[in-house]
């Protein structure tokens, strides 16, 4: 007889494994959805970073163009287009270095660029410390995760074929039972029965001892895989399965306190830039406080003083009487020195009172005149001052073109001599008109400051009775060409010219004896004496020096008797006789 055991207690034997598995499966797949979630959370916190990056570079964007469009302007140009554009907003440089509180102003403005540069500092860090680190490590989070998911997959896999076998081994072991006892049973009924031959009760209990063997192979089978499994089982629960959940901890416990990191670089990177930006607003704060008001004002006060003496009292004009109405020197009228009455108060006539006078808008004359006398002697002498500068750029150019002309000589081949004399010439006619105009604005800065007695012996305005007798004096002319406030009236004639009379001053120098020579010179260029007392030479040319070169760079000549004039010293070669007092002695031939 074959002992078989219950079905079941076979159910029971293999049903608590499927429910573990199951319960496995089930804490795999809600590990991994957490940790996907993780994945999310950091990289929102990446795209964070990102955009508070993007707000700190527009943010410094702005504050720099902010700066840009409230600095003063430089090119001429911009400076005219901005002044009509907006006329309210302009303000140029000279503006901003004459007072201490547009200073304090363009301070603010250098401050806000260096408060720009912080907030871009801000974005770099926070863009190679955080943005670049975490989307790395998010890449390597990604790998490590589907690493460990795919481990505990495939550890659930083989778990679960373990099973299938198990069930396979348990299902036909039985089936071999069911078929042992049913032979049994038929053998049993065979034996009983006295009709059957007994060659088929043989043949019946030998197929009952077959079914019976095939039951205690399978459950031999059973019993191996059973024993397979459990110990396939027992790996699974107590090493595998525990390792993979460990490995997903330590992940996960990294992202967090890698995000936290972040979290404190995050702020680190702010904080790191708190002392430079306070020293901008220290540097802010510096600069208005070096505002002074008392020095701005006096700055506008010599800017725009004009010189001009208070007008005197209005003297009083009786119509009573019948006499000729004049205006005395003390009245505000502009007199006129061609003897035509002066217009009232209420008539049309161009004529009006200086402090009212509108002023030109188009451009002033060159020597300023339609400037009061303050802010004209100001303009003259920034004028000389300009070309005094341009004369010693060019004697600096001069001097290096001659050193270099002597280096040619001595050198010939490094260059050719007579290359740069054109450039030397040049350059001389250059600093002689420099001169000439130089000479020119001083006369004009003298007059201004009353060194010359043109406008000074006087007065500015005369009375009608003395206009009357002197129609066509100097000082009727200067009049005529400037009202008082030293702009040009609206009846002045482009044509008219200062014509002084000849005096016994002037004759004196007539009959002055002309200047002894001594020396000669020969002309090493043509030059073109164009401006007034200057002579013409022709290179290869003798003539007589009367003058030397006093330290300004002119030689006088004498051609003959009534024709002398000066000519650039560098122009002309040199040779001094202290003893030649005869302005006739002829000139001899001067060796090469």
């Amino acid at each position: 007889m074959v002992s078989l055991p219950h079905p079941s207690v076979l159910q029971g034997a293999v049903s608590a494994p499927c429910l573990c598995c199951r319960k496995g499966k089930d804490q795999f797949d809600n590990l991994e959805k957490h940790t996907q979630w993780g994945i999310d959370v950091l990289e929102k916190y990446i795209k964070f970073v990102k955009e508070r990056t993007e707000i700190e570079l527009s943010y410094a964007k702005q504050l720099r163009n902010l700066s840009k469009k409230y600095q003063p302007k430089k090119n001429s140009k911009e400076e005219e287009e901005y002044r009509l554009c907006w006329p309210k907003f302009c303000m140029l440089r000279q503006d901003f270095d004459r007072y201490t509180s547009t200073r304090a102003f363009l301070a603010t403005l250098n401050e806000m660029n260096d408060y720009a540069g912080q907030h871009e500092v801000i974005s770099e860090n926070m863009t190679s410390l955080i943005t670049a680190e975490l989307t790395r490590y998010v890449q390597e989070l990604k790998q490590e995760r589907k690493s460990h998911f795919h481990d505990g997959r495939k550890a659930q896999q083989h778990i679960e074929t373990c099973w299938k076998q198990l069930e396979a081994s348990k299902r036909r072991f039985e089936r071999d039972c069911k078929e042992a006892d049913r032979a049994q049973q038929y053998f049993e009924k065979m034996d009983a029965d006295i009709n059957v031959t007994k060659a088929d009760v043989e043949k019946a209990r030998q197929q009952a001892q077959l079914r019976h063997q095939m039951a205690e192979d399978s459950k031999a089978e059973y019993s191996s895989t059973l024993q397979k499994f459990n110990s396939e089982q027992h790996e699974h629960y107590y090493t595998h399965i525990p390792n993979i959940f460990q490995k997903i901890q330590e992940m996960e416990e990294r992202r967090i306190v890698r995000i936290g990191e972040s979290m404190k670089t995050f702020a680190d990177v702010d904080r790191q830039v708190i002392p430079i930006i306070g020293k901008c607003l220290d540097e802010i704060t510096k600069a208005a406080e070096s505002v002074d008001h008392k020095n701005d004002s006096q700055m506008v006060i010599e800017a725009f003083k004009s010189g001009f003496e208070p007008p005197g009292d209005v003297d009083f004009e009786d119509f009573t009487q019948p006499m000729k109405r004049t205006v005395s020197e003390t009245s505000l009228s502009n007199s006129r020195g061609d003897g035509k009455s002066e217009p009232k108060f209420g008539s049309k006539s161009k004529g009006k009172l200086w402090p009212f006078i509108k002023k030109n808008k188009g451009a002033g004359p060159e020597d300023f005149s339609n400037l009061p006398p303050e802010q004209r002697r100001k303009k003259l002498q920034q004028k000389v001052d300009e070309l005094n500068r341009d004369i010693q750029k060019e004697m600096d150019s001069r001097d290096a073109l001659t050193k270099m002309k002597d280096v040619y000589i001595k050198n010939p081949q490094m260059g050719d001599a007579a290359s740069v004399d054109h450039r030397l010439a040049e350059l001389g006619q250059n600093i002689e008109k420099l001169r000439l105009e130089v000479q020119k604005f001083e006369g004009w800065l003298a007059e201004v400051e009353g060194r010359l007695p043109a406008r000074t012996e006087q007065p500015r305005r005369q009375s009608g009775v003395y206009e009357a007798q002197n129609p066509s004096g100097v000082n009727s002319c200067a009049q005529d060409r400037e009202s008082p406030d030293g702009s040009y009236t609206e009846e002045q004639s482009q044509e008219t010219e200062m014509k002084i009379p000849a005096t016994d001053f002037d004759d004196e120098f007539d009959d002055e004896e002309p200047l002894p020579t001594i020396g000669t010179c020969k002309a090493l260029y043509t030059f073109e004496g164009q401006n007034e007392g200057t002579i013409s030479v022709a290179e290869g040319e003798l003539l007589y020096v009367i003058e030397e070169d006093k330290g300004d760079g002119w030689t006088r000549i004498r051609r003959n008797e009534d024709e002398e004039g000066y000519v650039p010293t560098s122009y002309v070669e040199v040779y001094l006789d202290k003893n030649a007092k005869d302005v006739h002695k002829p000139l001899q031939k001067i060796s090469e």
